[in-house]
């Protein structure tokens, strides 16, 4: 293999590796010693940690193997490739950390009196880290295999299959932990679906304005003179009226909104404007590739 390929295979593995490092040490350092809970596959690990005692570690190899090797039959290995390696990644992180808590090298979270804050720091990590692992391409398998088996062979919604079971899990989980600590567990279940978004949408966000006017091409000159911002200009059909005008199409910054809605409206106050938020954009001006 190439440098240049083996330089891409690591950039697309070492963000799995970090983000299942994260996701490994949330559970071990916030999760488990105040007695939350997790949705998925890992949520079973946790639970049979509480009742039983086994290692997450242990627990986690042992569940994903034998979904790992169904999903590899049924979905294809080009599919599986980066999940089997979140899988062992996860495993593995797991496992060292568990050494480093036994050894007393690493001293858990423990707190009785702000298990919000507990929740809230869970959420951020376990979040952190899912969303790097995802954004990347990979899985940290588990439910997610389930999923997508469900979906490949029933057409059944992943979303609702990963939430039934998150819901399953965490019903469950209701014998061995008490109510308080279950709500706790869905704002840190809340915190890390906003991380997760946030990373896989992008930190950067921007504003997308569709501009409809008899006068788009004077709001697009006008644009790029004083915002030295590019326009493009697509050509429309009025649905009513039969009218053939120009839609003009701008991505901005949010810190430029007010200066490209005082252009618009100095040009054309009846104008049609639409505004919506665009992520991780790139390009000249922006972020580059």
């Amino acid at each position: 293999m190439s440098t240049a390929k083996t330089w891409v295979q690591l950039k697309l593995v070492l963000p799995i590796l970090l983000g299942t490092a994260l996701y490994a040490f949330g559970l071990l350092y916030f999760i488990i010693p105040n007695q939350l809970m997790e949705g998925g596959l890992t949520g079973v690990t946790v639970l049979i940690n509480y009742a039983f005692g086994v290692s997450p570690s242990l627990t986690t190899l042992i569940l994903n193997v034998p979904l790992f090797l169904i999903g590899l039959k049924v979905l294809g290995s080009r599919q599986m490739v980066y999940t089997g390696i979140g899988i062992g990644a996860l495993t593995a992180f797991l496992w060292l950390f568990e050494k480093l808590i036994h050894r007393g090298w690493i001293e858990p979270l423990h707190t009785e009196n702000d298990l919000l804050l507990a929740a809230l720091y869970a959420g951020v990590t376990l979040g952190a880290g899912l969303g790097i692992v995802f954004r990347w391409g990979g899985t940290t398998g588990g439910s997610d295999i389930i999923a997508r088996i469900l979906n490949r062979k029933y057409g059944w919604s992943m979303g609702r299959v990963l939430l039934g079971i998150d819901f399953v899990i965490i019903g469950l989980s209701l014998i061995y932990i008490p109510k308080e600590k279950i709500l706790y567990t869905l704002v840190a279940v809340f915190i890390a679906s906003k991380v997760i978004d946030f990373i896989q949408e992008g930190a950067y966000s921007a504003r997308a304005f569709m501009i409809i006017s008899d006068h788009a091409p004077q709001i697009a000159e006008q644009i790029t003179k004083d915002m030295d911002r590019g326009v493009t200009l697509i050509p429309a059909i009025g649905a009513y009226s039969k009218q053939a005008k120009h839609m003009a199409y701008c991505v901005i910054s949010r810190q430029e909104f007010r200066r490209l809605q005082t252009i618009v409206r100095s040009i054309d106050p009846r104008a049609f404007v639409i505004i919506s938020d665009v992520h991780d954009v790139h390009g000249e001006g922006f972020k580059e590739s």
